[in-house]
């Protein structure tokens, strides 16, 4: 163990830098002169340091013919690895340069979520963190955190998801909300209304769907397909829950995603049980976790959480 208590680091098996960085340049532009040029040295020390790297390599990486260079096979792959390498090396210090400006985040949700929890605090957002740029990615299918595809997601389930940092925010609770004007008050009279299903994405551990609740209920539901083709049926819940405030029936609606409406009164709950169907959770990749801009979007969604 070295003094910082981490394995002491075997060195990188590396030839010296100003070598590599010459081979990079005189390959992109096929020739000693051009790279340097772009490095502030002379064509012989761009020569010097191209043959330094032959030797060390042991193999030739141009072929020298008159008045211009070619790459060999094996300077053709040193320079596209060497180039990606220092593509990202470019990049990591520009980013150190420019602290202060702004940083974009994508954060991943699915539709309803975006609809009705984030999108409404926007304006909160850009007020807390007037640094980062939030970029809503807003859909039902899961996105792949460890490969990019996404930077920050909020997710509902169990929060096991290998591979991923997960913080649960607030859990998750459905039961059947409708409009006043329907004046239902009593389970015993649900048969007479309309039902509205909302389709559930088949990863979901527990989802809210009508035969569970009546189950849950202990109240004998429609017959056989009579409970879905009496009903409207949608495969977002945000739509779903418009039919709802329109009268159209009664749906099986996320409390946490419909708090404003029942806070109003455009829509109630005439009725239990509700339905657990897991928690909401905040999660990010292995190793991301403290990368300053996904911070603050972390601890921004997990104190408006709190609040709600």
């Amino acid at each position: 163990m070295n003094e910082i208590g981490s394995p002491v680091r075997t060195p990188r098996r590396l030839p010296a830098l100003l070598s590599l960085r010459a081979f990079e340049a005189a390959a992109a532009h096929l020739s000693f002169q051009r790279a340097a040029q772009e490095l502030s040295v002379t064509p012989s020390a761009i020569s010097h340091q191209v043959r330094a790297l032959e030797d060390t390599l042991g193999q030739p990486l141009f072929r020298r013919l008159t008045r211009q260079l070619a790459l060999t096979p094996a300077g053709q792959r040193l320079f596209d690895d060497l180039r990606t390498g220092f593509d990202l090396l470019e990049a990591g210090v520009d980013r150190l340069r420019r602290p202060s400006a702004s940083q974009a985040v994508t954060l991943s949700t699915n539709t309803a979520f975006a609809a009705r929890w984030v999108l409404p605090r926007m304006d909160a957002f850009r007020k807390a963190c007037p640094g980062v740029e939030l970029r809503l990615h807003a859909s039902d299918t899961l996105v792949d955190l460890a490969r990019g595809e996404a930077d920050i997601a909020v997710r509902s389930g169990n929060g096991n998801w290998p591979g991923l940092v997960s913080r649960e925010l607030m859990p998750e609770r459905y039961a059947p909300l409708c409009s006043p004007m329907l004046g239902l008050k009593d389970a015993a009279d649900l048969p007479k209304h309309r039902l509205i299903h909302c389709d559930w994405q088949p990863q979901a551990l527990a989802p809210a769907v009508w035969p569970r609740w009546f189950r849950e209920a202990g109240i004998a539901p429609p017959r056989g397909r009579a409970m879905k083709a009496s009903g409207l049926s949608f495969s977002d819940e945000t739509h779903a829950m418009l039919a709802a405030l329109a009268g159209h029936g009664v749906a099986l609606l996320s409390l946490t995603l419909s708090a404003e409406e029942l806070r109003s009164g455009a829509l109630v709950q005439p009725f239990g049980p509700v339905l657990d169907t897991g928690s909401y959770f905040l999660a990010v990749a292995n190793g991301r976790e403290d990368e300053p801009a996904l911070r603050a979007v972390w601890e921004w969604i997990a104190s408006q959480a709190t609040a709600a």
